[in-house]
């Protein structure tokens, strides 16, 4: 009974053996940073983002003297002028041109124009040389501008419309220091497009007629 008692320690014993020897081998994991981090130029500073302040006043800034500093001149410093503003009119010129004039403008038909717009703008202005023509306008026999300086920039008006056909004349009232009256009219519908341009040439007294269809 002893011997196998014996017999039997001696197994277990052995058997602990081998199982130790089972184990597999392992080494300690050594973790070390490659760089050191710079925590020298914001001890206090954490992870939390750096926003701005909403309770600190800000300092006042003089926006008038900020808007003059940015300020830049596209024109150069002279002023630039109008063509014809030190052209000085003669209150009668125009009285005698039809009978000296060489040549003789006489009344002008310009075409017609339909459209569905309730009114147009007509604008026109001079050409040729700026020597103070003056046109009046009038919208089916009533005077809608009485007297309008001719310069190098449109002028005009709008004209409300009839259904149906739109008589516009344009009379010179002069021809300027220099004849004939001369000008250039475009014709807008109410959306702003340019539907209709031309010219005239007329001597004092003489009208340029166009027929605008509304439909």
């Amino acid at each position: 009974m002893k011997s196998v008692i014996s017999l039997l320690l001696m197994v277990f014993i052995s058997s602990l053996g081998w199982a130790q020897t089972d184990l597999p081998k392992t080494q300690p994991l050594k973790i070390s940073a490659d760089k050191k981090l710079d925590v020298k130029n914001s001890p206090n500073q954490g992870t939390a983002l750096n926003m701005p302040s909403v309770i600190t006043p800000s300092p006042d800034i003089n926006l008038k003297d900020a808007s003059k500093d940015r300020n830049v001149k596209m024109l150069p410093e002279k002023e630039l002028k109008q063509a014809g503003f030190d052209l000085k009119l003669d209150p009668k010129v125009g009285e005698a041109e039809r009978g000296k004039s060489n040549k003789f403008f006489g009344d002008m038909y310009l075409g017609d124009v339909k459209t569905t717009s309730k009114f147009v703008g007509v604008v026109c202005r001079d050409h040729e040389y700026v020597d103070g023509d003056r046109v009046r306008v009038y919208a089916n026999d009533i005077v809608v501008e009485p007297n309008i300086m001719l310069t190098g920039s449109f002028k005009g008006i709008n004209v409300d419309l009839d259904k149906g056909f739109n008589r516009l004349d344009f009379e010179a009232l002069n021809q300027g220091s220099s004849g004939p009256n001369t000008a250039q009219i475009d014709v807008y519908d109410e959306n702003g497009k340019l539907i209709y341009s031309n010219k005239w040439l007329l001597s004092t007294g003489s009208k340029a007629s166009l027929i605008v269809v509304q439909e």
